[in-house]
This record gives structure tokens, C-alpha cells and sequence, in this order.
């Protein structure tokens, strides 16, 4: 008798298994979160300690989004050749040395060069978490699942929104070296942790490795309390692979679109939340000063999470996408027509809210989009034109907020517009689709 990778999955169901791995990656996502997000937080006071001014301290960003740019194309390459766990295990133990590295930099070009490695390294966990976690998942509960890692990042923002705060308040200088120690937590831990991680079924399927892939199977399907394989119950081979390259015949489509959508989302969510906390905290409204009421942003985005979470498999990956969209550029919309700090706060919490909620329906959505033998593949591409994105809005993108940060809000309205329409194009709906 002959079954399928998706099949003994469904007949696992998502249970202690997935509960672990979501644990565990949702760990190191958070700690991810949090070390792109100092960006923003570290900035003045990297500027304080090194006599410079707030775009120069903002190159820390500028070189970390680099470094993740290069790691996100690299790594899920190489996790597609050589398999997820091995890459996985890499990326992590480079995060957490060149991240603990960073806060004893005794100068700004050494703390560059380690931003730089430690975005190498970060960028590298992008693409092997969530292909391997889309991997371990049955079809009825991936998106929500996949999502529901997603939301860690709303965990590491508001922890890295406290940090900031807290480093504000106890200490009157180099507060930056305290924010990074704080990033740096999460990734060591996050190291051993992996080492539990199996390897993925279906690569294990596409390398024809049956042994160890009937091993984790019954790894998944004991852990999760239900029967193991049969002696006589074989997986059936995977297909050979067709139109595997991303930019395929077959695939090209959905690529440029999902890529297209990536790199826009991405310059408005970094161009908003890298410059806000230093706008927020020296020129904030009344309450909207300081560090407070950032992490009250941070909060927002638990529940666009949520709404991601069950639109993704109520309405379906791009119908939730676009909708988050479009909340995202109202958002900006009612940012440029507000006035008072009451009528301010409600669009920012608003842009908060949509734009996690858009990353999450991205991550549930793309991994879905190829087939296995270029899933990694494809979300390192997604993720190094989310890091270009990422590159462009603290550096390039500077004069323009500093001389009208309205302009700028205005500018990722459109973009945002533009990305919603390209969702349009993408050619296939996944929810509930099986893996290939």
C-alpha cells in the first residue's frame, strides 16, 4: 500500500509536533524581529556615541539589510541543494554570534561590519523556516499555521519596542548596546533549540531517502499520538520535477507578481517603522512622545495576525491579501489627514495593524506558490527584494523624510495601491492546495 507524504500529514493533523516546531522557529522569528527592527530603535543613540547624525547611525541599517539581502538569495539556495535543517542550524548559530558580537563593537565601522554579518545570517533563516515549516503542515491548517509564525514577529517588536524603553530609562549612554544584547537572547537559545528540528518529508521525498523520511513521519505521527507507518505502507516516489526554476514557463507569473509585492510592502513597512520611533520619540504629539506608545504599536499588529490568520483559510490567500492592502493604504491616507495627536494615533495604529496583517497573509501565501524543489528558493528571492526594499528605505529614502515625512507616507500609499494590483496577477489560489 502505497501513501503520500501529504496524506500521512493530514492523518497526523496539526498537533504537539507542529506545536514544538512553531515554538521553535517562532522563537528565532521573534529574536529575527527584533534585530531588524533596532534599525530604527538604536539609531539616535548610535548617533550619540559615535558624533553622528541620524542618517549617518542609520547605515547600521542600511549594511544589516544588505547582509540579509545576500543571506536570504545564498541560503535558500543552499537549503534546496542540501537540505533545510543543515542551513537552518548555520543561520541560527551565525545570528547569535555576530549579533552578541555587535554590542561589544568598540567603533561605528566594526559595528557596520557585524550589523552586516548578523544580516547575512538573519536573512538566511527567512527562507529554510517557513518552506520547512510549510513542509511539516497538512493543507487544512498550513495557512493558519503559517501565519500564526508570522505573528511572532509581532512578539519581537514589542519586545523590542520595551528594550528600547527600558535602555531609554536605565541607562544615559551607549542604550544601543543594551537593545542589541537584548536581540542576541533570542538567537542563542534559538541555537540549540534547532537541533531538534528534523528534516523536512517532502525534501526527503525529493532526494529519495526513504528511510529517514519514514522515520520522521513516524516521528510526527507518534509525537502527535496517532498510529505509525505500517511495514507494509510505503510512501509513493515524488514526481519528477517540472518547471522547477522560479522563473519557469509555468511560474514565471507568479514570481514577478508575489516578488513585485514583496519589494513594495517591504519599502513602506521599513520606511514607516524605521524612521517613526526616532520621529515619535524627538517630535511625537503630546503622548505620542517616546517610547510608550510605540510599544502600543507594537501591539496593533497582534491583531492583524489574528484577522490574517482566518481570512487566510475563510476567504483564501489573495482575497485576504489585498484586503490587507487596502487597509494599509487607508491607513496612510487618514495619517496625511489627521491633525491633532488623537486623530494621528488612530492611523498609525491602523498602519500597524494592516501592514502585519499583510506580511501575514505574504508568508502563509508564497511558500505555497512552488513546488518543493524550489520552495527555498523562492522565499530567499522574496526575501532579498524584501531586504532591497529594506535597504532603500532607511539610506535613499532619507532626505525625503527628513525634509516632508507626509510626502513619504503619501509615497507608500501608492505603493501600496500598486502592490494590491499586482496581487491581482498572481494565477493560483492555494488554500488548501497539497504541496508539490
Amino acid at each position: 500500500m502505497q501513501r503520500t507524504v501529504e496524506s500521512v500529514l493530514e492523518a497526523a493533523t496539526a498537533g504537539r509536533f507542529q506545536r514544538r516546531l512553531l515554538g521553535v522557529f517562532g522563537l528565532v522569528w521573534m529574536a529575527d524581529a527584533m534585530q531588524v527592527l533596532a534599525v530604527g530603535f538604536t539609531a539616535a543613540s548610535i548617533a550619540q556615541t559615535f558624533g553622528l547624525s541620524i542618517p549617518e547611525a542609520l547605515q547600521t541599517g542600511t549594511l544589516f539589510f544588505l547582509g540579509m539581502l545576500i543571506g536570504a538569495t545564498l541560503f535558500g539556495r543552499l537549503a534546496d541543494r542540501f537540505g533545510r535543517r543543515n542551513i537552518l542550524i548555520i543561520t541560527v548559530a551565525l545570528d547569535a554570534v555576530f549579533g552578541v558580537l555587535s554590542i561589544f563593537a568598540p567603533n561605528f565601522i566594526m559595528l557596520c561590519a557585524l550589523r552586516f554579518l548578523t544580516g547575512l545570517a538573519v536573512g538566511g533563516t527567512l527562507p529554510v523556516d517557513y518552506a520547512m515549516m510549510a513542509e511539516f503542515l497538512p493543507a487544512r491548517n498550513r495557512g493558519r499555521w503559517l501565519v500564526m509564525l508570522e505573528g511572532f514577529w509581532a512578539i519581537g517588536t514589542v519586545l523590542v519596542a520595551l528594550a528600547a524603553w527600558g535602555a531609554s530609562v536605565a541607562v544615559t549612554s551607549d542604550a544601543w548596546r543594551w537593545i542589541f544584547a537584548a536581540t542576541a537572547l533570542p538567537a542563542l537559545v534559538g541555537v540549540f533549540l534547532r537541533l531538534w528540528v528534523p528534516e523536512s518529508p517532502l525534501y526527503l521525498l525529493r532526494k529519495g531517502e526513504t528511510a529517514k523520511l519514514r522515520a520522521v513521519l513516524n516521528e510526527v505521527l507518534q509525537t502527535n499520538g496517532r498510529p505509525q507507518l505500517g511495514e507494509h505502507e510505503d510512501i509513493a516516489p515524488s514526481k519528477p520535477a517540472q518547471a522547477s526554476g522560479i522563473f519557469s514557463p509555468v511560474l514565471r507569473r507568479r514570481t514577478i507578481s508575489i516578488l513585485t509585492i514583496w519589494f513594495l510592502v517591504s519599502v513602506s513597512y521599513y520606511g514607516v517603522f524605521t524612521w517613526l520611533p526616532a520621529r515619535l520619540a524627538d517630535e511625537g504629539f503630546g503622548y505620542l512622545r517616546g517610547h510608550g506608545f510605540l510599544v502600543l504599536v507594537a501591539l496593533a499588529q497582534i491583531p492583524g495576525y489574528v484577522l490574517a490568520a482566518w481570512g487566510v483559510e475563510a476567504l483564501g490567500r489573495k482575497p485576504t491579501l489585498i484586503g490587507f492592502l487596502g487597509m494599509s493604504a487607508i491607513g496612510c491616507i487618514l495619517f496625511l489627514a489627521a491633525g491633532t495627536s488623537q486623530m494621528v494615533a488612530v492611523p498609525i495604529l491602523l498602519m500597524s495593524f494592516a501592514l502585519l496583517g499583510t506580511w501575514g497573509a505574504l508568508y502563509a501565501y508564497t511558500p505555497e506558490l512552488y513546488p518543493t524543489a524550489s520552495r527555498a528558493t523562492g522565499m530567499g528571492a522574496a526575501g532579498s527584494v524584501a531586504r532591497l526594499g529594506g535597504l532603500l528605505a532607511p539610506s535613499a529614502l532619507a532626505v525625503l523624510f527628513i525634509q516632508d515625512f507626509s510626502l513619504a507616507i503619501a509615497l507608500f500609499c501608492g505603493l501600496l495601491v500598486l502592490s494590491a494590483v499586482a496581487a491581482l496577477f498572481i494565477d493560483t489560489e492555494t488554500r488548501r492546495s497539497a504541496l508539490e
